[in-house]
């Protein structure tokens, strides 16, 4: 294939509502084609090939939009292609009732209808398995890409019509101006990853029409560490968890809460780690990314500047350049800069506390995270942080994986997002993944992060 980069251009905002009708009357006039399972396997076929024949293109393009490195740009549809008949199956009530039985209730999956899937700039490949689900359920669908992301949003222009059914799914580029007008119109189901700011916005826009929603909108995901834990893999595998992407993930540590008898190793193990994963220095690693544009390099250029915490390491940033080296900050106030917003950058603050009670109130006197980690071999403290905090997901002695175990349901709670993305129900479904304090190595990267699942998953009311 071609490595020449696609131009980005905007969708005319007149076409908008053209296309929003058009996907309308083929949903309306075009149930049959949706109903065939093999037309929505053939799509997501479709979809994966899209990626596989033009890889190089897609990491070209991830790497002019933001630096990314080439391990971590991939996305996956053969889950979705390997279970679309049993999704689509009809079944019966979970639980067997004598008087209902000889009626045979049955629960019938039907698509919902046309949906609109606003991408976030910082994964905006991996983000596209909600594409993959929207075609596996039947559904027709417009993605919006983000603005932010011209090279990656120009390929997608460029290559989507050449291999989807363009009168189900199709691309409208623009920026403000064209998401509002997206908002405008009635949905069947709106789908938004990004900030809180702007899923405020997407929400009150889809309650016009009562559209219903799904938001992952990441917040400040903490990180407990206490004196049981294996100090320097916990070090290690925070530290790694902030830096991939530049820091820029949804379920990324964004602070890190410490006991006081380990927080002198942590923050020493810390830099162990720094200097492991970059001998030669972030700013000519291959396996650093930057920072999506120079607005939010200034931004976190301001926090740096404006914490009254002490700089361990890091703070070094080109405006320009959209660098932003890996940065740690101790003994960080509660009022602090960097404790106000999500960092959604490659600065890492410690929070040192004395026990794990005051841990917790920390946590809890915040809006609810989509991630909480524990890091701690201490079986009591685990089940305490559990049955007394609210979070999308925890991992214990680990990060950011739960986003790629497709066995469980993934999403926020709360200021941190709204339906989880795998299903849904009237209760609180809370992941949590077990961890545990080994490593092993995959292929070049410095960090071994993966770890043994026991996948337990728990249910709250």
């Amino acid at each position: 294939m071609s490595s020449s980069s696609s131009t980005l251009v905007y969708t005319p905002i007149e076409e908008i509502s053209k296309i929003h009708a058009s996907l309308k009357e083929n949903f309306n006039n075009g149930t049959g084609k949706l109903a065939d399972i093999n037309y929505r396997k053939n799509q997501l076929l479709q979809l994966g090939y899209i990626f596989q024949d033009n890889f190089s293109r897609w990491e070209e393009a991830l790497a002019k939009d933001m630096g990314r490195p080439r391990l971590d740009s991939y996305m996956c549809v053969l889950y979705a292609y390997n279970n679309v008949n049993s999704w689509a199956k009809p079944s019966g009530p979970s639980t067997w009732n004598y008087i209902w039985a000889p009626l045979s209730p049955t629960i019938l999956k039907e698509p919902k209808g046309v949906v609109l899937y606003i991408l976030p700039f910082n994964l905006p490949i991996w983000t596209l398995t909600g594409l993959a689900g929207a075609i596996a359920a039947g559904c027709p669908c417009v993605i919006k890409p983000s603005e932010l992301t011209p090279a990656s949003a120009a390929l997608m222009a460029e290559l989507f019509p050449k291999y989807l059914d363009q009168d189900l799914y199709r691309i409208v580029n623009g920026g403000v101006e064209e998401t509002t007008k997206l908002l405008e119109l009635p949905w069947d189901h709106i789908m938004y990853t990004g900030s809180g700011r702007v899923g405020r916005i997407v929400a009150t826009a889809a309650a016009k029409h009562l559209t219903p929603i799904t938001l992952e909108l990441g917040g400040k995901s903490p990180a407990i560490v206490d004196s049981t834990a294996n100090i320097s893999l916990s070090a290690r595998r925070i530290f790694w968890g902030k830096v991939m992407n530049c820091g820029q993930i949804c379920v990324a540590p964004d602070y890190v809460i410490v006991t006081e008898d380990v927080k002198d190793e942590f923050i020493k193990e810390c830099e162990a780690a720094y200097k492991s994963f970059f001998p030669e220095g972030p700013e000519k690693s291959e396996s650093f990314s930057r920072i999506i544009s120079e607005g939010h390099t200034q931004r976190l250029k301001n926090l740096i500047d404006q914490t009254r915490g002490e700089i361990v390491f890091g703070g070094d940033v080109d405006i320009k350049a959209r660098y932003v080296s890996p940065t740690l900050v101790k003994n960080v106030a509660l009022d602090d800069v960097l404790m106000q917003d999500e960092i959604f950058g490659p600065v890492l603050s410690v929070v040192s506390v004395k026990n794990a009670g005051e841990a917790i109130r920390i946590i809890n006197g915040r809006e609810r995270p989509l991630a909480l980690y524990i890091f701690s071999n201490d079986s009591k403290l685990k089940k305490f942080v559990l049955e007394n905090t609210l979070s999308g997901s925890v991992v214990v002695n680990d990060v950011v994986i739960q986003g790629g175990c497709h066995l469980v349901p993934f999403g926020g709670t709360g200021a941190s997002g709204c339906l989880i993305c795998y299903f849904t129900s009237d209760t609180r479904h809370s992941i949590c993944i077990n961890g545990q304090f080994f490593e092993f190595s995959i292929g070049k990267q410095i960090e071994a992060f993966t770890t043994t699942v026991n996948g337990i998953v728990t249910f709250e009311a």
